[in-house]
């Protein structure tokens, strides 16, 4: 089956308690608004509500979307925040 022609969002969110989730979508605003929501969110962010979206970055497909999530997850949370930080700095 061809893969649809979306852009897709690899993102990260700071839940409630601090920690950070990683994921990816086609929709970052409809996604990040399931997060906040307990019936249609992941599992892991339903009980650490409210979540914010601190790093996003765009790729023309989910395959180059799916690789650069899981080499992020392999990340300590240390790397990640240093990446959300450089992340911010490149946006100024």
């Amino acid at each position: 089956m061809a893969e649809i022609n979306h852009m897709y969002h690899l993102y990260i969110l700071k839940c409630a308690d601090k920690t950070l989730y990683t994921g990816i979508t086609t929709d970052l605003g409809r996604r990040i608004a399931e997060h906040n929501n307990n019936k249609i969110g992941a599992k892991y962010t339903a009980s650490r509500q409210p979540v914010k979206m601190v790093y996003s970055k765009k790729f023309k497909n989910r395959s180059a979307a799916l690789k650069e999530e899981c080499r992020i997850k392999k990340f300590s949370r240390q790397e990640k925040l240093e990446m959300i930080k450089k992340s911010k700095v490149c946006r100024k």
